[in-house]
């Protein structure tokens, strides 16, 4: 039998747990679509900076193996 400290502390314990945050595992279902987002978005990203940025790229990689060469 538990005692009314006992009692008292193990509420205690589960509110600190409530307030933090500690959920059941299985619950995090809505994490996977935000890592496929920020996937998609990073993949953008590189598209866009790529269309950019690919011709100077270009220019200075054959600057630089002309050089060399």
């Amino acid at each position: 039998m538990m005692t009314k400290l006992h009692q008292l502390l193990n509420g205690i314990v589960v509110c600190l747990a409530l307030l933090r945050g500690d959920r059941d595992r299985t619950s995090e279902r809505g994490d996977v679509p935000g890592w496929v987002m920020i996937t998609v978005m990073t993949a953008g990203l590189v598209a866009a900076l790529w269309a950019v940025a690919g011709p100077a790229l270009e220019r200075m990689l054959r600057s630089a193996l002309s050089s060399v060469g």
